[in-house]
């Protein structure tokens, strides 16, 4: 008796498709999506496992919730076919199909079937047409990122809002899409933190003013409006902060000017984004009512500016942005006091009992830094640890040329496999070999292509893998001696060298101050 196959049910709808005008919208729906592939199981006489629905999510993110468990599911063999409306439902990328449909999904014993578009990883002569889809998916993502950044970019420089939450202080114009109108509330946080400022209060002291009156910080805020908003690592909670504070009297959207293009994704494939540089900002003056007069805006200004402490190293201190408490996971902030530059939590400062707060001097760091890169080029320096460092990197090599030697081999065996499926099919043609023995000899060396080919792309990863821990291990030594004598630290070497730090508060028993360098390499 033939095992029942189980199909498991995966649908996806986009921001794009629910955008759509036409009336094929319907049809997109994650709901008429599931019914419509409920219905093509039974016909087909499949039991479905289960329904995986990503709601909201593009083709091309790879961070879908439901398709990452549906990966999961099928690698541990919880059901024998993937089915989707389209190929382009799974995937608009074509490594991905690649990766999954023509290679992980017949490993695990997946059969993947798009509905619509006859996809179908039991029908050899499919493979191609599986291919040419995903090859215009890929087409059509790269040509779609590139239409919306050319849409956005004239929005922007026309003085349009385009940001998917407010700038808080403000909220959207429901009668003027692209517009920003003053939320009252929060205007008058925006007016106290400038004014307070303008009269002599610190940062620090604003932000201390606002947690005990119980005000809500930005983020707080528009949660409790009902405000979608996704918080930027290293800055959930609910209090005011010294860096809230400063981003704010520096934002010249509370004079009426709108700043936007500060951020440019890396790729149309991922939705990570990178700093622009600032004389690439768009920036568009008068297209909204201000919060802040231009005479209380520049009066902040000049104040800020008097009040900066730069370090030697320029106006950006040499850890800014660096170095996290390790008690609340917040940003450390610089101060000076008696000649000597120093990193403190402001958390503490800010609430009371927010946190027990970490302090280090600035020149104490350094040293941290500069000790633990002289004891890593030791390492490195040590006759017994270079002779373990030279037998890796030969093991390594070693390692990659027999794998090499490996591929070479599958790649002559595909060779031949191509040839004898041609003479077969000439010995078909001339009569030679009739349509029976044919299709099972045919069949057999597709199979064996198939396998050859599985076999290969295992080879080529394997050599990928170790070319990348080759290069991984030259670069950290590279980097490393490459400061082997450095006496002071500037800037430019934190940023290359350092991920971030995290400080802990002096053990008031051991008197230990513990530091922890998350580095680059």
């Amino acid at each position: 008796m033939n095992q029942k196959l189980l199909a498991a049910i995966y649908a996806r709808l986009s921001e794009e498709d629910r955008n759509k005008s036409d009336s094929s919208i319907d049809s997109e729906s994650i709901v008429n999506q599931v019914m419509l592939l409920r219905q093509y199981a039974e016909n087909k006489g499949w039991e479905v496992y289960d329904c995986y629905t990503d709601d909201d999510w593009a083709g091309a993110d790879r961070n879908r919730p439901a398709f990452n468990r549906l990966l999961q599911d099928a690698e541990e063999g919880k059901f024998n076919i993937v089915l989707c409306k389209t190929q382009s439902r799974f995937t608009r990328e074509l490594e991905m199909v690649e990766k999954y449909i023509h290679g992980l999904f017949p490993r695990w014993g997946i059969r993947f079937v798009g509905a619509v578009d006859n996809a179908d990883t039991s029908i050899k002569g499919n493979k191609k047409s599986r291919q040419i889809n995903g090859l215009v998916n890929e087409w059509y993502l790269e040509d779609m990122s590139e239409n919306i950044k050319a849409v956005l970019t004239t929005r922007r420089q026309e003085g349009y809002y385009i940001g998917s939450t407010p700038l808080y202080g403000y909220k959207k114009d429901p009668e003027r899409k692209g517009h920003l109108i003053i939320d009252p509330e929060a205007a008058e946080v925006v007016r106290l933190v400038f004014h307070s400022f303008a009269n002599g209060m610190g940062k620090t002291a604003i932000a201390r003013m606002l947690n005990q009156r119980g005000i809500p910080n930005p983020t707080e805020y528009k949660r409790r409006k009902g405000i979608t908003y996704k918080t930027p690592q290293h800055k959930a909670g609910t209090l005011w902060k010294y860096f809230s504070i400063s981003d704010m009297l520096a934002n010249e959207m509370y004079i009426g000017n709108l700043v936007q293009g500060k951020y440019g994704s890396v790729s149309y494939k991922t939705k990570e984004n990178k700093p622009v540089p600032k004389e690439k900002w768009i920036r568009v003056e008068n297209t909204h009512e201000p919060i802040i007069d231009r005479e209380l805006w520049e009066t902040v200004q000049k104040m800020r500016k008097e009040r900066a402490r730069p370090f030697s190293t320029g106006e950006t201190g040499l850890f800014a942005r660096k170095v996290r408490c390790k008690h609340c996971g917040y940003i450390m902030h610089a101060g000076k006091g008696r000649g000597k530059r120093y990193l403190k939590c402001g958390t503490r400062h800010a609430a009371k009992d927010a946190c027990i707060g970490s302090f280090i001097f600035v020149d104490k760091l350094e040293q941290i830094v500069i000790e633990e890169l002289r004891k890593m080029n030791d390492q490195y320096l040590d006759q017994d640890q270079l002779e373990d460092e030279i037998v890796l990197k030969h093991s390594l090599s070693e390692e990659i040329a027999k794998w090499e030697e490996k591929k070479k081999k599958i790649e002559k065996q595909m060779v031949q496999l191509d040839h004898a499926m041609k003479n077969l099919y000439l010995d078909k043609v001339k009569g030679e070999i009739g349509i029976d023995p044919f299709k099972v000899l045919s069949q057999e060396l597709e199979q064996d292509k198939e396998r050859a080919k599985e076999q290969y792309d295992t080879f080529l990863q394997k050599i990928q893998e170790l070319q990348e821990q080759l290069k991984t291990h030259s670069d950290k030594k590279k980097i490393i001696q490459e400061y082997t004598d450095v006496k002071e630290l500037n800037r430019a070497m934190v940023e290359q060298l350092i991920d971030y730090i995290e400080v802990s508060k002096r053990d008031p028993v051991t008197k230990i101050l513990k530091v922890e360098i998350h580095w680059n390499f």
